[in-house]
């Protein structure tokens, strides 16, 4: 069966750590896929690596042609979206696909495609840990910072539509339990 693992969370949980993790432990059975941004690239990030850098107007161009998935506006005149071919791609290698993407995305997938995707909340333990988290990044000036906040509680209000939620309080904790989530929905039929 073609699967998907989907990880959703506010800005700052963690997600793109535990992606990476599984990414590393768990290479011969999945495989990341390259979503698609109408953002700048942040310091060290590379196109089709990080993400599919595109301008606004090939983003929309895409969307016309129905290359995506599912696609979303996350932030005012930023738009997230997946990518058809990223996934085909993938399932053609016969590994189980890997989603770093937002709450909404992430249960747009989740409804497409139903008990063939494994949709997973990863939460910081509180707000508080979350802000710091993002202050320490220091790749927001304040004004974004509070929108992401604001964003996260927001979020933060989704998790119960996921089908397992995992706070990330103890990093190696939270490696071990999504480890564990992951292979046992791969080993299922």
């Amino acid at each position: 069966m073609e699967k998907l693992i989907i990880f959703s969370a506010p800005s700052g949980s963690g997600k793109t750590t535990v992606v990476k993790h599984l990414l590393e432990v768990m290479d011969q059975q999945l495989a990341f896929s390259v979503s698609a941004t109408t953002r700048s690239p942040r310091p060290g990030e590379l196109n089709g690596r990080e993400y599919h850098f595109l301008q606004l107007d090939d983003f929309r161009e895409k969307i016309k042609d129905g290359a995506f998935l599912e696609h979303e506006e996350v932030y005012a005149g930023i738009l997230y979206g997946t990518l058809w071919s990223e996934v085909k791609k993938i399932w053609a290698d016969g590994k189980a696909v890997v989603f770093d993407v937002d709450v909404k995305g992430g249960l747009n997938l989740k409804r497409q495609f139903g008990d063939q995707a494994l949709a997973v909340f990863l939460r910081p333990p509180s707000v508080d840990v979350l802000m710091e988290r993002l202050t320490k990044r220091s790749t927001e000036v304040e004004h974004q910072l509070q929108e992401r906040i604001a964003k996260a509680n927001y979020e933060l209000s989704f998790e119960s539509q996921y089908d397992t939620v995992v706070v990330n309080d103890k990093l190696d904790v939270t490696f071990a339990t999504c480890e564990k989530l992951v292979s046992d929905f791969i080993a299922k039929d």
